[in-house]
């Protein structure tokens, strides 16, 4: 480096030197960007002021804060009392009602009865008395055993009867009389062609028609459950009562149903038309008779029923969706329903001599009266029943279930004393 060169390149360095800070600043400020080599300052003190941005960059690292915490509201003031709000059932209408039928025909409608008795004719499912009120409460049929053979009956049933078992007519009245049966069935299993002295249709047909004279009430006629010989006994028995509005049971699909339905109609008899579990089999058998003339008031259904622990589910969900076919507008299904509660008996728990299951005299009936009470809350009209008490307590509660309107306020009724009650 020449001597010239040194010297400039001091007078340089020089004037940098004697820049002051002041005026350094304001250099910064003017410019963009700017960059220093080989610069030394000089000052007493020296600030740097450093931007938001980038001390926020240049701070360490550090967990967030808390959120705050909002303040907890004051809990609200409860009311002192309820309030009031009128309750409004969710009553419903329906498309069509069930048929009535009457059962027995007094001297003025052609016939010998009494009275006469009524079932049917509901506008709604079952009870449903916030939106209809039943017109006709369920009743009660105990059966009675003709002509001279009697089923093996449970000793809790026949102790019962023990006094008038030899003489129909009179255990027929002790039935109605003393233990309150609306009807009685004379069931005629004697006519059962499979038993060696099996009765004739004839011979059956004269024990029907001595049990008229003898009795003024209604009364049901049942069959021994053979297809050929059930019609034979039915024409027979037909031209016995006729006019009567007796109920026949039963006709079956294995019958001829064309015959039948002739017998039913010309004599003007009712007639229960037995199917088995099968709803199906209930539409068929029901649309069939009154094809063949067999009027609606005249036809009552049974859809077989199982009894307690048997089947009685099934048969309760049956029931229900007959009447609510019927209601809805299926004419198969318009018909009363009726409900064998005595097929509980059919269950060994009603009648087995097992002390741990409780007395039978109690455990039968009641076994009988919990089959019968589904049925009829289900929807059946008519319960045919052996044992008096549970027919008494099936009676009782389609009294209550029938009312328009309770005399008694509920409040006032001691429900909550049903564990010492006694029956």
């Amino acid at each position: 480096m020449t001597e010239e060169e040194k010297k400039k390149k001091e007078e340089g360095v020089s004037s940098v030197r004697g820049i002051g800070v002041a005026e350094l600043l304001a250099l910064l400020d003017k410019a963009k960007a700017v960059e220093l080599k080989d610069v030394e300052i000089a000052a007493e003190e020296l600030t740097f002021e450093l931007l938001p941005v980038v001390l926020q960059a240049a701070q360490p690292s550090v967990a967030p804060a808390a959120p705050e915490v909002p303040a907890v509201p004051a809990p609200e003031e409860k009311p002192l009392q309820l309030e009031e709000v009128e309750f409004k059932p969710p009553a419903q209408t329906y498309a069509a009602q069930i048929a009535e039928v009457q059962i027995g025909a007094t001297s003025r409608e052609g016939g010998t009865r009494s009275r006469v008795i009524k079932i049917g004719g509901e506008k709604c499912p079952a009870f449903y008395r916030f939106e209809q009120p039943t017109p006709w409460r369920p009743v009660v049929a105990l059966d009675v055993f003709g002509v001279d053979v009697l089923p093996p009956l449970p000793k809790t049933i026949k102790q019962w009867y023990a006094d008038v078992l030899e003489d129909r007519a009179a255990w027929a009245e002790k039935c109605m009389k003393e233990y309150g049966a609306d009807l009685v069935t004379f069931h005629l299993i004697s006519t059962d062609p499979s038993l060696p002295n099996s009765t004739p249709a004839p011979e059956a047909a004269k024990f029907i028609d001595q049990m008229a004279d003898k009795i003024s009430d209604p009364f049901m006629i049942g069959s021994a459950g053979d297809p050929a010989k059930d019609l034979e006994v039915l024409k027979e028995v037909a031209k016995v009562v006729k006019g009567e509005r007796i109920v026949f049971a039963s006709v079956t699909l294995d019958m001829d149903l064309e015959v039948s339905a002739k017998a039913i109609a010309e004599n003007n008899l009712d007639l229960i038309a037995l199917a088995f579990l099968d709803i199906n089999q209930v539409k068929e058998l029901n649309s069939k008779l009154m094809d063949f003339g067999v009027p609606k008031n005249n036809l009552i259904t049974d859809p077989s029923t199982g009894g307690l622990g048997y089947g009685l589910e099934y048969s309760f969900s049956m029931m229900e969706r007959m009447r609510l076919a019927g209601l809805k507008g299926d004419p198969s299904m318009q018909i009363p329903i009726s409900c064998a509660a005595t097929n509980a008996w059919a269950a060994r728990e009603a009648w087995a001599k097992i002390a741990e299951w409780g007395p039978r005299e109690y455990r039968g009936p009641l076994w009988e009266a919990a089959t019968g009470l589904a049925g009829m809350l289900a929807g059946a009209d008519l319960l045919m029943m052996m044992h008096p008490l549970a027919a008494k307590i099936v009676k009782q509660a389609a009294e209550v279930l029938s009312k328009h309107k309770l005399k008694e306020d509920w409040k006032e009724i001691p429900y909550e004393n049903w564990v010492t009650m006694k029956i």
